[in-house]
């Protein structure tokens, strides 16, 4: 395990969602692009003015250099363009499809703040998943699991408080994936939101 388990963590299901929309190399036609103008938008609405609703509007009104309705709903929605829940789906797997039915929303501001959380929270997912080969086998949420996502809430307290302190979609999949089939990925969600919750109101 501890000789493959950073790799099999470059497999799952949406860190391949991440890395192959963000290693898209051709400047023009790239989706992930567009994508990355709508979280910065959501992360610095968020930032500014954590107490105001989040609209379409609002989201399309701080999109730069331009934002429009057609592009948020090529970004959100149900019929968005390589959407994370749309790839959690695709994959089939009981793992995938359960954080699939627990991020799945109807309110595509609710589904581009989750995936807000993702794209901020990779960097730090990241430095997680390069140490995990020397990681013992899991207990409850692993401490280096833990410390990268404390750090994250504490650099974006308003996104990680969002959606009723809603962890990354990826640290569910990467918690559930490091036990290996014997936690459900509702229960590696309800350990993160108690880690989030912990971390912003001590």
């Amino acid at each position: 395990m501890s000789t493959t388990l950073t790799d099999d963590l470059g497999r799952t299901t949406i860190a391949g969602w991440y890395m192959r929309l963000a290693g898209n190399p051709c400047p023009r036609r790239n989706h992930w692009q567009t994508k990355v103008i709508y979280y910065r938008a959501v992360a610095e609405l968020l930032a500014a003015r954590p107490e105001r609703p989040l609209t379409w509007k609002t989201i399309v009104g701080a999109a730069r250099p331009h934002g429009c309705r057609s592009t948020f709903y090529e970004v959100t929605g149900v019929r968005a363009r390589h959407a994370m829940i749309g790839e959690l789906i695709a994959e089939g797997s009981m793992r995938s499809i359960e954080i699939a039915v627990r991020y799945q929303r109807p309110d595509p501001v609710e589904q581009l703040v989750d995936e807000t959380k993702v794209w901020a929270f990779w960097p730090y997912r990241q430095s997680f998943a390069e140490r995990a080969a020397t990681l013992p086998p899991p207990d409850l949420v692993p401490a280096e699991l833990g410390d990268v996502l404390v750090a994250w809430a504490q650099r974006y307290p308003a996104l990680a408080a969002a959606n009723s302190y809603r962890p990354p979609a990826v640290a569910v999949e990467d918690l559930a994936f490091l036990h290996r089939g014997r936690l459900a990925a509702t229960r590696a969600e309800g350990r993160l939101t108690d880690v989030i919750r912990q971390a912003l109101h001590p």
